[in-house]
């Protein structure tokens, strides 16, 4: 893989799967260079909310482990440094981790905007040639299993070995540029971290929810006006309402 800058593996384990409501414990990054060299990276965050048990459960974190921690705003500077001119890879983190790490972000008002960057989803990448979990993708790709499941630095790391495995084995993938394998690494084309929005085969924004999914963002806005409103005072992750938003400014140019 030919790298012009740095590409960021990452990994977060947070109090639940909600972006708006929960919040990340645990960042780990594996910040790979042009030059193949490697940095590891690990935060943990004390949220200001409980950590329910069955969460835990899964990611062996407590309120004790962490309530001595500074929180994610008091370290956004940090990961701001590390993350500053790279695009950033992880495995199913279109779904959670992308969405979950922008609203951290969002909350903390750090400068940096990940819809600058390429973004690789390997999880995306698996379930078009191999569907299957991260570590029966390790297993499959790297010949041994994973330890430390869960662990957000061994998921990170594994990852990171998933991905550079799947270049290797798959011809159509060995001579793509980070913008392609960020394109071929996604399932839909989407607008907004969450997926609320996503692109259809002619580039127009469509809804990709609720009653008005497949139907363009602008018709439902001249339609039913009223339904901006309702997004932007309900629980929508904050980079979906500047999307909405900006494509309603769009329509008044």
């Amino acid at each position: 893989m030919i790298l012009n800058r740095p590409l960021v593996f990452f990994d977060i384990e947070s109090t639940g799967l909600n972006p708006i409501k929960d919040r990340i414990v645990e960042l780990a990054i594996v910040k790979l260079h042009p030059d193949d060299k490697r940095e590891e990276f690990r935060f943990l965050f004390n949220p200001e909310i409980h950590i329910p048990d069955d969460v835990t459960a899964i990611h062996h974190i407590n309120d004790d482990d962490v309530k001595d921690k500074p929180t994610f705003r008091e370290m956004s500077h940090r990961i701001v440094e590390i993350m500053s001119g790279c695009d950033v890879c992880g495995y199913n983190s279109s779904h959670f981790d992308v969405p979950m790490l922008a609203e951290e972000l969002a909350r903390a008002e750090a400068d940096i905007d990940l819809h600058k960057i390429y973004h690789i989803d390997a999880q995306n990448i698996y379930h078009k040639m191999e569907p299957r979990t991260l570590s029966a993708a390790y297993r499959f790709y790297c010949g041994r299993d994973l330890e430390d499941a869960h662990t957000a630095l061994a998921d990170a790391s594994a990852t990171c070995d998933v991905l550079m495995a799947q270049i290797k084995r798959y011809d159509q993938l060995k001579y793509l540029n980070i913008r392609e394998l960020a394109e071929f690494s996604q399932m839909k084309r989407v607008v907004d971290y969450a997926g609320r929005f996503v692109y259809n085969d002619k580039d127009e924004i469509i809804f990709n929810f609720g009653q008005y999914k497949g139907r363009l963002v602008t018709d439902i806005l001249k339609e039913a006006p009223g339904f901006y409103g309702w997004m932007m005072n309900n629980d929508f992750p904050s980079d979906t309402k500047r999307v909405l938003t900006n494509i309603k400014l769009s329509m008044k140019r």
